[in-house]
């Protein structure tokens, strides 16, 4: 099966910090999740993407939330500025890979302004999480791919099992 996953989630160095997710070499992910997670990678036709990279952000950057979650939707910056358009840019890229590629299932990282399905920071930059959804994972579920978080690796396994 055909798996969007978010670069930061495979290792590498796109967070805002310049840093990453890896869900392998993270040592507060059991063992059995990091075989699971190989295991996801190894049976499947994984496609990288980073949707802040790809709608214009530097590495590093500065680390942006979600203000107003609804259309016109605002994304602003620590220091305050808007940078919508780059979220906006690299949701409509995500999508645009994924309807090329008949991708319908992507791995996103959890409550980030791109990708966080379920739970995102809640705009104020203090570590608040609210339900919310970030503009890529939003997008990708308006348009019929399933969404998973590095969170529900066991959901995903049963998702690709069930449809392939």
């Amino acid at each position: 099966m055909k798996i969007l996953v978010s670069s930061c989630l495979l290792g590498e160095d796109v967070k805002y910090d310049g840093g990453n997710n890896s869900v392998a070499l993270n040592p507060k992910v059991s063992f059995s999740l990091k075989e699971l997670f190989m295991d996801i990678l190894c049976e499947n036709e994984i496609y990288s993407f980073c949707p802040e990279v790809a709608g214009g952000l530097t590495i590093p950057r500065i680390p942006a939330e979600i203000v107003k979650q609804d259309k016109p939707f605002i994304v602003q910056n620590e220091e305050g500025k808007d940078v919508t358009i780059n979220f906006l840019l690299g949701a409509k890229k995500a999508l645009d890979l994924c309807k090329e590629e008949n991708i319908k299932v992507a791995l996103l990282k959890s409550k980030s302004p791109s990708c966080g399905n379920g739970q995102i920071y809640d705009g104020t930059f203090s570590g608040t999480l609210i339900d919310g959804f970030g503009l890529s994972a939003k997008l990708l579920k308006e348009n019929g791919i399933e969404v998973f978080n590095e969170k529900e690796l066991k959901e995903l396994a049963k998702f690709i099992k069930t449809n392939k």
